[in-house]
C-alpha cells in the first residue's frame, strides 16, 4: 500500500525512491509489527480478560500449571492483526506469493480462531472436532498447493532442493502438491503440540522466520540465487516483508509471553504461524532445510506420536508426558530452563540451516 504511495511519489520527489529497497521495507515492516504488538498488546490483553477468555488448565499435567489458570488466552490474534497491518501496508499487493502466504495463515488462525471459540466460550471442552479440525487445515492447505502447482513457470519452482549438493534436485511433478500440502498441515500442527510453555514456541517461530527471511531475499534475486546455487524464483523476495511482519510481531508477542505469561497464544496464534513458516519453506523451494531448522517442532510432533504408539502396542510410555517438554518439567527442569534450553537449540540449528546456503 504505502509502495504504491511511495511511487507516485517518486515522480514529484526523488527520496522517495529509497521505499522501493526491498531491505528497507523488510525492516520498517519488522519495525511497524513490533511497535503494533506492543501497542495493542495490553488493549487486547484487558479485552480478553473482560471476556473472561481464560486458560484451562489440565489436572493430570504438571502441577506448576495449575497456577497459569485464568490467563488470557488467544493472544494470537494480536500476532495477526500485526502481522496483517504491517504486510499489507510494506509489501507490494501485486506480489502472488505475498497473497498465498496472508490467504494460508489467515484461514488457518480462523480455523484457530473457531477451535478457541467453542472451547473456551461455548464451553465445548474439545472445542472443534479433530477431524472436522483436519478436513479444514486439509482444504486451505490443498488450495494453496494446488495454485503454487499450477500457477508456476520455471521448473525450479517444482523442483526438490537437496542441501549441501550444486546439482542435486528431485523433480516432483504432481507429487509436489502433496509435498507442499504435508509441509503446510504438518507445520501448522507441530508448533501448535509445541505451544504448551511461556514463549516456547513463539521464539523459534521468530528465528525460523527470520532465516527463511534470508532465503527469501537469496532466492528472489538472481545474482544471489546463482552465486550461491540455489534456485531463482522471480518475485518470491518479496517475502522478506512477510518474515519480517512476523519477527517484529512475535518479538512483540513475546513482551507480554514471557514467563510468567500474561498472555496466551492459543489455536489463533500457534496453528497460524505453523502454516505460515510452512508456506513459506515451500515457496523458497527449501523444504529438507526448514524440516532442519524446525528440529524443535519436530521433536515436539514425533514425541506425541512415539508416546501414543507405544501406549496402544505395548501399554507402556515412553515419556513421563507428551509433547516432550512436559516430560522434562515432570523431571525437575523448572520451566524457563527448558524453555530457553530449546531457545538455544533452535538458534543452533538456524544457524546451521543458513550455513547450508554456502556449503554446497
Amino acid at each position: 500500500m504505502l509502495l504504491w504511495l511511495s511511487e507516485w511519489l517518486a515522480n514529484y520527489f526523488r527520496v522517495f525512491h529509497v521505499f522501493q529497497y526491498l531491505t528497507l521495507r523488510a525492516i520498517l515492516g519488522t519495525l511497524t509489527a513490533l511497535i503494533l504488538s506492543l501497542t495493542l498488546g495490553p488493549m487486547i490483553i484487558r479485552k480478553l480478560s473482560l471476556y473472561r477468555i481464560k486458560q484451562v488448565v489440565r489436572n493430570d499435567g504438571p502441577q506448576s500449571h495449575l497456577s497459569k489458570a485464568g490467563t488470557p488466552t488467544m493472544g494470537g490474534m494480536l500476532i495477526l492483526i500485526s502481522i496483517l497491518a504491517s504486510t499489507l501496508l510494506w509489501s507490494d499487493l501485486r506480489n502472488q506469493y505475498v497473497w498465498v502466504v496472508l490467504f494460508v495463515t489467515l484461514g488457518f488462525g480462523a480455523i484457530g480462531y473457531w477451535d478457541d471459540y467453542r472451547k473456551l466460550i461455548l464451553k465445548h471442552s474439545r472445542g472443534l472436532s479433530a477431524r472436522r479440525k483436519y478436513l479444514l487445515q486439509s482444504l486451505i492447505g490443498l488450495i494453496a498447493a494446488c495454485y503454487l502447482y499450477f500457477s508456476a513457470t520455471l521448473w525450479s519452482e517444482t523442483q526438490l532442493i537437496f542441501p549441501f549438493f550444486k546439482n542435486l534436485s528431485l523433480n516432483l511433478g504432481v507429487f509436489y502438491i502433496l509435498l507442499t500440502y504435508f509441509v503446510i498441515v504438518g507445520s501448522s500442527n507441530a508448533v501448535n503440540l509445541t505451544d504448551g510453555l511461556d514463549g516456547l514456541a513463539i521464539m523459534p517461530a521468530v528465528m525460523i522466520s527470520a532465516a527463511l527471511g534470508v532465503f527469501a531475499y537469496a532466492t528472489g534475486n538472481f545474482h544471489h540465487a546463482s552465486y550461491l546455487v540455489i534456485p531463482y524464483v522471480p518475485g518470491v523476495g518479496e517475502l522478506v516483508v512477510f518474515c519480517g511482519a512476523l519477527a517484529g510481531a512475535g518479538l512483540g508477542f513475546l513482551w507480554f509471553n514471557t514467563y510468567p505469561a500474561q498472555v496466551f497464544m492459543g489455536d489463533v496464534g500457534a496453528l497460524a504461524l505453523g502454516a505460515a513458516l510452512g508456506t513459506i519453506a515451500v515457496i523458497v523451494r527449501q523444504e529438507i532445510v526448514f524440516f532442519f531448522m524446525s528440529g524443535i517442532f519436530v521433536l515436539e510432533t514425533i514425541s506425541v506420536i512415539l508416546q501414543v504408539a507405544s501406549f496402544k502396542l505395548t501399554g507402556k510410555r515412553i515419556f513421563k508426558m507428551a509433547p516432550i517438554h512436559h516430560h522434562f518439567e515432570l523431571k525437575g527442569w523448572p520451566e524457563p530452563r527448558v524453555i530457553v534450553r530449546f531457545w538455544i537449540i533452535t538458534f543452533v540449528l538456524v544457524l546451521c540451516a543458513l550455513a547450508t546456503l554456502k556449503l554446497r
